[in-house]
């Protein structure tokens, strides 16, 4: 008989936010009537709603707040010749391994990793240090039989085999690819962007010549972007298809540092708006740079399975714009008539890079708002209450409105109050089930406020308000709500805080 593996609390937490997230309408397993399809996931009524929040008040957050910072929104299908000068085609690989039992394939980085969490685990942190360092140094090399070795030595098993079985190390491309035309073959081969950046980047001159723009200034945009991901986990952390939230912004070489670090501060405190906890986020310095990069930070979040990166902001030098002045024979340039060394008018700008994944913001936000709350019920017993606390104004629905009785005129009593909010929040009107189940029900999904009907309303025009977080009950005046409301849902309250005015 297997032996029951026994969750550690957080592990056990983070399998209760992936129940609630389907059993609540947020997140679903992609084609699940057909067995599903790992590592790509739907997002249901209730989530769909959430993310397009987040996405919204991160984009007026960028655009609307920042005068010098514009969007677009590009292509997924690029010219090729993007990628090769991108770097995506020749070096956007990870080096993967295979079980010969299992057949489960694992990123080489990931398996040692996971040693080292061990090892770090059994307080042997000498060990641990010495091990991520070799693997530092063999992957910096691209020394894959210094890695294989590395893995044999260690006596690193696989999960699912037990077993230390293992191919040779291998460079995989994360890239999907398609055929472009009617006819199928290598000319006609184009990709699934694995990134929006590129995206920004090939339309920089367009952009600054349209709108006028003057350095420093930034591009935005959110999109979808796909990486055929082998080691694909943690719930929507890692997708295969998944959705970014970029902004490139251009200054002039040498200011790059000042603009980094301005936006460190301004992408830290846009988190804490939207009221994740300060003590669950930190940043985390990149030790190896990537080849177009001169400064790297991660801003990572404690999730259930440990601190990840959640953003990250990238001084990436002019990298990009050179590659593609290069690749395409089109001069990429700015001129700058600030500048009064005329040899320094023209530039290839710099470039500093924020970048956040929308689901990755979302799980974030799911698991920093699923609340277990000790209390007690009407009949005097202890009671667990679970409710997502999150930030009213990110909430799938703003407000629900409920008769007390389906008779008495209380329906349409509580039509008339729907239908005057409707059309300023996402308002929710029902009419079944018990109060208390439908307060419940609220709860699940993060309503800050619910709003019931009953004969004194049809008396005096007061309403029952209840408050999600504290269940506080009050009457109001229905003339009352919209006000009442406003001062609780509306974005402003986030961008105020983002912008320091709260």
């Amino acid at each position: 008989m297997a032996k029951k593996i026994e969750l550690t609390p957080e592990q056990k937490r983070f399998e209760d936010i992936i129940s609630h997230a389907k059993a609540y309408g947020f997140v679903f397993q992609s084609s699940e009537l057909y067995d599903g399809l790992q590592a790509v996931y739907d997002y249901g009524q209730n989530g769909a709603q959430l993310k397009n929040n987040l996405k919204q008040v991160w984009w007026r957050a960028m655009t609307q707040m920042n005068e010098d910072i514009v969007g677009i929104d590009s292509a997924i299908f690029m010219h090729p010749e993007i990628w090769k000068a991108s770097g995506h085609v020749d070096n956007f690989n990870d080096p993967m391994i295979d079980n010969k039992d299992s057949k489960k394939r694992y990123r080489v980085d990931h398996l040692i990793e996971k040693k080292i969490d061990a090892l770090k685990t059994e307080n042997k942190l000498e060990e641990a240090e010495k091990l991520n360092a070799t693997m530092d140094a063999f992957l910096a090399k691209e020394d894959f039989e210094g890695l294989y070795n590395l893995i044999v030595t260690e006596k690193i098993a696989c999960e699912v085999s037990n077993t230390c079985n293992w191919t040779e190390v291998r460079q995989f491309n994360l890239m999907f690819s398609t055929e472009m035309g009617a006819v199928a073959g290598e000319d006609n081969k184009i990709y699934l962007r694995p990134e929006t950046a590129q995206g920004i980047f090939v339309n920089f001159l367009n952009v600054q010549k349209t709108s006028g723009r003057k350095i420093p200034f930034g591009i935005a945009q959110i999109g979808k972007a796909f990486r055929n991901e082998i080691v694909a986990r943690q719930f929507i952390f890692r997708m295969r298809e998944f959705e970014q939230m970029e902004m490139q912004y251009f200054v002039r070489p040498s200011t790059e540092m000042d603009a980094y670090n301005s936006w460190k501060t301004k992408r830290m405190n846009f988190l804490k708006a939207l009221g994740i906890n300060p003590d669950k986020l930190r940043f985390h310095d990149h030790t190896k740079l990537a080849h177009y990069a001169n400064a790297a930070v991660d801003i990572e979040y404690e999730f259930p399975f440990g601190f990840k990166e959640l953003e990250g902001i990238h001084s990436r030098t002019d990298f990009d714009l050179s590659q593609h002045q290069k690749h395409s024979r089109n001069k990429i340039q700015y001129f700058d008539e600030q500048v009064e060394d005329k040899d320094k008018q023209r530039y290839i700008p710099y470039v500093v890079e924020t970048s956040i994944g929308a689901d990755r913001l979302f799980l974030a936000i799911l698991c920093e708002s699923y609340t277990e709350a000790k209390g007690i019920d009407a009949k005097g017993e202890e009671k667990t209450r679970i409710f997502l606390k999150l930030h009213p104004a990110i909430a799938p629905i703003k407000v629900a409105v409920f008769p007390l009785l389906n008779k008495d005129g209380l329906p349409e009593k509580a039509r008339e109050v729907f239908e005057m909010l409707r059309y300023d929040y996402e308002t929710l009107y029902e009419n079944r089930g018990a109060i208390g189940k439908n307060y419940t029900r609220m709860d699940m999904i993060g309503t800050p406020y619910c709003v019931t009907i009953d004969h004194q309303t049809l008396e005096d025009n007061t309403v029952t308000l209840r408050e999600r977080d504290t269940t506080d009950q009050i009457r109001v005046l229905i003339s009352d709500l919209p006000k009442i409301v406003e001062e609780r849902v509306s974005l402003k309250n986030i961008l105020l805080m983002v912008n320091g005015k709260w």
